[in-house]
C-alpha cells in the first residue's frame, strides 16, 4: 500500500504536534496532499479512472475547508502550512 502507518506518523510528527495528534489542520492536511499528488499521478496514466476522479475532488474540498478554517482561527499557521507544501489558493 502507497500510504502505511509508519508514513502517516512520519506527516503527523512532521506536520502536527506529535504521532499522537492526529487531529491537528497542518497534519491533515499534509496527509491529505499527499494522497491527492498520489492520485493525481494515478489519473496521468489512468484517464479513464472516473471513481478515482471523484475522490480526488472529495479530497481537494476537503482540504480546501481544512484551508479555509486555518486561514481564518490563525492566519501565521496557515502561511506556514502553505509554504511548508508548497500549495497555493
Amino acid at each position: 500500500m502507497y500510504l502505511t502507518k509508519e508514513k502517516k506518523e512520519e506527516f503527523f510528527t512532521k506536520h502536527g504536534k506529535g504521532t499522537e495528534d492526529t487531529g491537528s489542520s497542518e497534519g491533515q492536511i499534509a496527509l491529505f496532499t499527499f494522497r491527492i499528488n498520489h492520485l493525481t499521478e494515478h489519473l496521468k496514466q489512468n484517464k479513464q479512472d472516473h471513481s478515482t476522479r471523484l475522490g480526488l475532488m472529495k479530497l481537494v474540498g476537503k482540504r480546501r475547508r481544512l484551508l479555509d478554517y486555518l486561514y481564518k482561527k490563525d492566519i501565521e499557521r496557515y502561511r506556514s502550512i502553505i509554504a511548508e507544501l508548497k500549495i497555493r489558493k
